[in-house]
């Protein structure tokens, strides 16, 4: 009887080892697969996304004036949560590579942006007024605001540009066109060309913004990239504005600037 037992054990380990094996076997096809698809998708453009969950950012409340460096950011920053984006302007085309983070801040003085943006090429005006001002700044590499303090009139925002090597411009837009703003906004720039990456803090006056600021109201807002030297440039958008040609001056598009309340 010890001669079956014997046999029968050696049988089952044999069926349970083909098991086991089968099973690692498996496991190591399926990786592999799933790896392929997860690189085709990416190439594609299907899988990636680098976009806000929801159309909202808010802008936490700091006491007090913040020293703008856009190399080395105020700790006040850090509360600020990003919106993230790097499709176009149909919310297409997702690129990580060209990837923007915007935070926002308030004082009661004073509305603060900072931009985190990452590149893969450059083109840019050597040339500008001397404070810095650009005109028709977007027709280079530039990251944009429109901000909507009062949302029942859709045709009026103010816009807000800034280059990757500081350039600017303000701009009041109303149904009949567009003016110099001449916001007093302040800026720091920084550009890394080795990580392919540049950053931007500007410092808004309010009073430039509206003319009574309450931090109880819901804003409107959008930001925007534009990056390449030869159409079709990259046209990006936190929020989609779907028009069939690039157009940011979309207002029914923009998303909403919430401020948290002060301590």
């Amino acid at each position: 009887m010890l001669t079956p037992l014997l046999e029968l054990s050696r049988y089952c380990c044999q069926i349970d080892f083909l098991r086991y094996a089968g099973a690692v076997l498996r496991q190591l096809l399926i990786v592999p697969l799933l790896w392929g698809a997860l690189l085709m998708m990416s190439e594609t453009g299907q899988a990636i996304s680098c976009a806000a969950p929801d159309a909202e950012i808010v802008a936490p409340y700091v006491s007090h004036a913040i020293k703008l460096d856009a190399a080395h950011p105020a700790a006040e920053w850090q509360p600020a949560g990003p919106v993230s984006f790097c499709s176009d302007w149909q919310g297409k085309n997702p690129d990580t590579e060209r990837e923007t983070q915007v935070r926002v801040l308030w004082s009661r003085d004073t509305l603060y942006l900072r931009y985190e943006c990452r590149y893969r090429e450059l083109y840019l005006f050597d040339d500008a007024d001397a404070n810095g001002r650009r005109d028709h700044l977007w027709d280079r590499d530039v990251a944009e605001a429109f901000l909507q303090p009062d949302p029942s009139r859709e045709r009026y925002y103010k816009e807000f540009e800034v280059s990757p090597n500081g350039m600017w411009i303000d701009l009041d837009v109303f149904p009949d066109g567009i003016s110099d703003l001449k916001s007093g906004m302040q800026r720091s720039v920084v550009l890394n060309e080795k990580s392919h990456s540049w950053a931007a803090e500007l410092a808004i006056p309010m009073k430039a913004l509206t003319a009574h600021f309450d931090p109880s109201l819901v804003w409107r807002a959008n930001f925007y990239r534009i990056e390449g030297s030869k159409e079709p440039r990259f046209y990006m958008a936190w929020q989609p504005t779907h028009t069939p040609a690039p157009n940011f001056h979309v207002p029914s598009a923009f998303g909403k600037l919430r401020f948290a309340a002060a301590p």
